[in-house]
């Protein structure tokens, strides 16, 4: 909804050649929202989605970051301003997701890494019962 605001914004103001980013950002997160909810992500199991929403979160935040100040420093009218104040609200949530998001693969990446593969289990457990 925030990349919408401001692609409205950006629309409105005289720094109209910045709207494209806001526009891309909402369709993609329109595009990842619709994969959630329509369970996409359990029908291709290759793309590791949380990684997908990271760098999606990582590149908004400093697209976002970068055009905000851009637009606050060089436009004048109201609507480029209102849309670098959106903009900076919008890295600022970004980055918080970033951060979230990083946690999770953290914790994702030590889980994969410390736990043996299903195989190795499973060969481990018949082992045990034949010893029985």
């Amino acid at each position: 909804v925030l990349s919408f605001i401001i692609f409205i914004c950006y629309i409105a103001s005289l720094a109209a050649s910045f709207m494209m980013a806001p526009l891309l950002e909402f369709l993609l997160a329109l595009f990842l929202f619709f994969a959630y909810a329509s369970k996409l992500n359990e029908k291709f199991k290759g793309l590791y989605w949380p990684l997908t929403d990271f760098l999606r979160c990582v590149t908004a935040a400093i697209i976002y970051f970068s055009i905000s100040i851009a637009a606050v420093s060089k436009y004048n009218d109201g609507a480029s301003k209102a849309a670098g104040v959106f903009g900076f609200i919008a890295t600022i949530v970004f980055a918080i997701d970033f951060y979230i998001t990083f946690n999770d693969l953290v914790t994702f990446l030590k889980q994969g890494s410390s736990d043996p593969p299903e195989g190795h289990k499973a060969e481990e457990e018949d082992s045990d019962s034949d010893s029985d």
